[in-house]
């Protein structure tokens, strides 16, 4: 049997989190979570997941500019990362529009309020299961 796919969820929602960790987990993934985009580049440099699920709007450092982090470092630019964003329709900001999630270079895009079945669907299309 192979080992579990690791995933790294970032989210500043604990709910949310809870919610998207155990349907990952009842999917037989292996989550772990963060809290913001300072401590999710953190996580990827001690110990890189599988893939990444990245909120948007964060404190510390929003889901864009850990993308961009990421996707710039040759060594983390293969992890698969969704990002997810409540403003993909409901915020006229230039800073958080659907346009520039889709302009990042992330692999899968989905609006919040997202299922968490969507959410595992995305993650298993994006690791090819």
């Amino acid at each position: 049997m192979s080992a579990k796919k690791r995933i790294l969820l970032v989210d500043d929602e604990p709910d949310f989190c809870a919610i998207v960790q155990g349907q990952l987990e009842k999917e037989g993934f292996d989550v772990e979570i963060a809290y913001d985009g300072v401590e999710g580049l953190e996580k990827v440099k001690a110990n890189p997941p599988d893939a990444i699920i990245l909120d948007v709007m964060m404190p510390e450092m929003d889901g864009y500019e850990a993308c961009k982090k990421l996707k710039s470092d040759d060594k983390y630019a293969d992890i698969p990362i969704l990002m997810l964003t409540a403003v993909a329709d409901k915020v006229t900001s230039t800073r958080y529009s659907h346009y520039d999630g889709m302009s990042m270079e992330a692999d899968d895009y989905l609006p919040k309020p997202a299922s968490a079945e969507d959410i595992t669907q995305s993650i298993k299309s994006l690791l090819n299961l």
